[in-house]
């Protein structure tokens, strides 16, 4: 019979590791053996007291799902009840100036001071929610989403103009939406494919950025006034009824370089804003119109 050590004689029954003092809980593995270190104190009595809590919150609060409903708790207290409730208490607070936004022509909130400020918070706020995805947070737009803060308008930069668009959206199916696309020349052979790149250079060289040869410039300069000067007209300074850009002012929706209008005189363009109408109320869409307007763009 192989003789006990020292641990086990001063322990019986149990193994003790001779380094730490510590009962092992009798695994080895390659002559390291497991500690059973109990945890601290401190730890036990903190872990028991989250079980009480979670017992506790299961009892005074809607926590389990049963077949068709839940659990409501003691308290039966509920987050949608405490939202549903501070919105109410935010909509009586701004009641009244909601009334009087609601109520107000567009002229009227920007003649009064109070209630402009109070639109533009009011727009922020939606702007946020419902525009900033494609806008950008602060309207500079993206590629094919135009930027709001310059004074460039596809379709107009009045506050009756931006109103219109808003409610109503571009290309969006809605009966009043503001309609109008481009073509596309190349896929349905309305212009030569061999001909988009000199089209593309004369449309360049009308904001400086290319300067094709006196042959060149002349034919594109026909192919243009033949296709496309009935939208963006003789002068190439765009149409708004249309929605057709000025392609002499250095700013571009989807791109200056030669590819891009190459792609866009082949595929056509045709951007889609939706229509705000029914979706947001009447107030919002005022409020946004107003917001947008202050961006530093908007016409008188």
């Amino acid at each position: 019979m192989a003789q006990k050590t020292a641990d086990e004689t001063a322990h019986p029954g149990k193994i003790v590791d001779t380094l730490s003092g510590t009962e092992t809980t009798g695994h080895e593995w390659d002559g390291l053996k497991e500690l059973n270190t109990p945890l601290p104190r401190w730890w036990l009595w903190l872990f028991y007291a989250t079980i009480i809590w979670g017992i506790g919150y299961w009892i005074v609060y809607p926590s389990w799902p049963l077949v068709s409903s839940y659990t409501t708790g003691l308290f039966g207290w509920q987050s949608r009840e405490a939202i549903v409730a501070d919105l109410a208490s935010l909509k009586a607070a701004r009641g009244a100036m909601l009334e009087r936004l609601g109520a107000a022509s567009l002229a009227d909130i920007a003649a009064d001071p109070q209630l402009l400020e109070f639109a533009r918070a009011q727009g922020r706020t939606a702007f946020a929610d419902n525009c900033a995805g494609c806008h950008g947070s602060g309207g500079a737009g993206a590629r094919g989403f135009p930027n709001l803060n310059d004074d460039d308008w596809l379709w107009g930069g009045k506050l009756e103009d931006i109103i219109q668009t808003i409610q109503h959206g571009i290309r969006a199916g809605d009966p009043d939406t503001r309609t109008g696309s481009m073509p596309a020349f190349g896929r349905d052979n309305m212009i030569p494919r061999a001909d988009l790149p000199v089209v593309a250079d004369y449309v360049r060289s009308l904001s400086g950025l290319a300067k094709p040869t006196a042959d060149a410039l002349a034919r594109g300069k026909k192919i243009f006034a033949d296709n496309c000067a009935t939208c963006h007209g003789d002068n190439a300074k765009g149409n708004r009824e249309l929605g057709a850009p000025n392609l002499t002012d250095a700013i571009w929706l989807y791109g200056p370089n030669r590819e891009t209008i190459v792609e866009g005189l082949t595929n056509g363009r045709g951007g889609v804003m939706p229509a705000w109408a029914g979706r947001l109320g009447a107030d919002t869409i005022e409020a946004l119109a107003v917001y947008v307007h202050t961006f530093g763009g908007g016409e008188k």
